[in-house]
């Protein structure tokens, strides 16, 4: 496979350190740049402050740009592929409706892939629950979804237990409404519902639980990430993949075929 040219876009964050160092690892990428306003230290690629500074240099152009930003750097990422229909990985979790809105337009002059979680774990257990909400759900089983993540996390729940409790609503056509706080509630659970949980402690990078409850029996499909690799894992393995492809909406269900 020909060497694959990434920017990572966020290189001074946790998951833009982690990319860096599996890049160079793998040895079938070549870092060509870094954006990050915030970034300090040294690296072995230009850095630039911004996707403009970047565009103005003399660095050549990436094939692949990996995102593990911030929600608010997407708006100025989205304009950058559009205008110059460079391929992006989307790791940055949390965006608005608006902002999605946006990923789906960019797509059609763009190659795109938006995964709420990067992991091969998760995106298969993504295709797991569909099979078994099918049988289960169809037999009465509550729904719920429990999710663990590290105390500096921002948004909650998290974008992979959506995603998890969306792929089970698919297979119902949308019949299911999600709750996320029954604080406030004095009534008995709806069996239209899926419970979302979130907690938030320490330094758990990602754990998901999504339990069926049924008279007598509990199913429970877990999923623990141990450290941040497997995300960064999954963003090269889908940069590999979006190389030379077409514009349109990717997601890592593409990249492993399931």
């Amino acid at each position: 496979m020909d060497t694959v040219k990434i920017l990572i876009h966020g290189c001074g964050g946790h998951m833009g350190q982690v990319v860096e160092r599996m890049a160079e690892e793998d040895g079938q990428f070549e870092i060509v740049a870094g954006v990050d306003p915030f970034a300090g230290g040294e690296y072995s690629f230009p850095v630039y402050q911004s996707l403009k500074e970047y565009q103005e240099s003399d660095t050549q152009e990436a094939d692949v740009i990996i995102d593990f930003s911030s929600a608010k750097a997407v708006d100025g990422l989205l304009s950058f592929c559009e205008e110059t229909k460079t391929a992006c990985v989307l790791c940055t979790t949390g965006l608005s409706e608006e902002q999605l809105s946006r990923v789906k337009e960019v797509s059609e002059k763009a190659a795109i892939l938006k995964s709420a979680n990067m992991s091969l774990g998760i995106n298969l257990l993504e295709n797991l629950l569909k099979k078994a909400a099918v049988v289960l759900a169809g037999a009465g089983f509550d729904i719920e979804i429990v999710e663990k993540h590290h105390n500096r996390k921002l948004d909650a729940p998290s974008g992979t237990a959506i995603a998890l409790a969306d792929a089970i609503n698919e297979e119902f056509d949308g019949a299911y409404h999600y709750v996320y706080d029954r604080s406030t509630r004095r009534q008995k659970r709806d069996e239209k519902e899926i419970g979302i949980s979130a907690v938030r402690g320490g330094t758990i990078v990602g754990d998901h639980d999504v339990i069926f409850a049924g008279e007598d029996e509990v199913i429970t499909f877990s999923h623990r990430a141990y450290s941040r690799n497997i995300f960064a894992k999954g963003a090269l393995q889908g940069a590999k993949f979006l190389k030379d492809r077409p514009a349109g909406l990717y997601d890592m269900s593409d990249v492993i075929g399931v």
